[in-house]
Formats: structure tokens, C-alpha cells, sequence
């Protein structure tokens, strides 16, 4: 949105800066509510029902940009606006993002896998790598202890819980 709103475009750059105002405002206020209490959606009801008709109004723009921003916004509406509902939720998904970082980068160095069941064995221990992790749990003493309960026929453990 920010390279939008500087955009070369006047007529885009306008979009832009309008909606990048109204962002601006509903995140101050989601800022003010992890402070004190969380806002009421109807205070901001003006700002989101103007940033709604603005992305309705240009989800068919000839601007590509301006189109397809307007389409995102409207498809994931309901996820935007969660934070004002639920201000102790991050505003981006940064956090999402980074911890996924490496396992893309181990993906990309290692090709890749080579079909559908390699991708799925990938994924799942890249989920309870990062989970042990996060857990305070060694992942890889996990690991040997579903693989010798699996070779002996037994129940397999559940993943470590948090340590408190």
C-alpha cells in the first residue's frame, strides 16, 4: 500500500493514500486498546465501512495494483479486521513468515522433494521440529521415542507440553 500511495500514478497514489490514512487510524486504535481496554468496533465503524466501499469500488480497477489490493483486502476482510475485535493479535504475520524462513531455505538447497508423500514427511517434521523447539523440548530424543514406540507396536507419545 505504501508504494501505491507513492506511486507515479495520481489517480492510484490517491487510492493509495486514502487507504493507507484509514489503516493508519484503525491501527492507532488497536494500539490504544493493548494499552488500556479493547475498542468497540463501532467506534471505528465510519473507517472501516469507507475502507469497504473503497475496495468494492475498485476490486475491477484498470491499475493492477489498485485492483488486486482492493481484491485481497475484500477476500481476507474478515482476517484484517480481526485485530480491532482481538487487539492482542499481531498485526502482521511477520512472525509466521520467519519461522517458516529456514525450512524454505532447507527446501530450496535440497531441490525439493520428489513427490507428494516426501513433501507431507517434510512438512510434518518440520512442524514437530519447530513445535519441540518452541517447547523447550529436545526434537530430536521425540523423534527416537515415536520411532522406538512405533517399531514395538506401542502407542505413540504425544508431543512434549510447554514447560511452565
Amino acid at each position: 500500500m505504501r508504494g501505491l500511495a507513492e506511486s507515479t500514478d495520481r489517480r492510484a497514489a490517491g487510492i493509495g493514500t486514502e487507504m493507507a490514512g484509514i489503516l493508519k487510524r484503525l491501527q492507532a486504535a488497536v494500539y490504544a486498546a493493548r494499552a488500556t481496554s479493547p475498542p468497540l468496533p463501532q467506534c471505528h465503524a465510519a473507517d472501516i465501512a469507507q475502507l469497504r466501499r473503497l475496495c468494492e469500488r475498485h476490486r475491477d480497477d484498470p491499475h493492477a495494483v489498485v485492483g488486486s489490493l482492493a481484491r485481497e483486502f475484500l477476500n481476507d476482510w474478515d482476517v484484517i479486521l480481526r485485530p480491532l475485535d482481538e487487539p492482542h493479535l499481531p498485526l502482521t504475520n511477520n512472525a509466521a513468515e520467519q519461522a517458516l524462513r529456514h525450512w524454505v531455505i532447507a527446501r530450496r538447497i535440497s531441490h525439493g522433494t520428489r513427490s507428494a508423500t516426501g513433501s507431507r514427511a517434510f512438512a510434518l517434521l518440520a512442524s514437530v521440529i519447530d513445535t519441540c523447539r518452541r517447547r523447550g523440548a529436545c526434537a530430536w530424543r521425540f523423534l527416537g521415542a515415536v520411532i522406538h514406540a512405533a517399531r514395538r507396536g506401542l502407542a505413540l507419545p504425544s508431543l512434549p507440553t510447554a514447560a511452565a
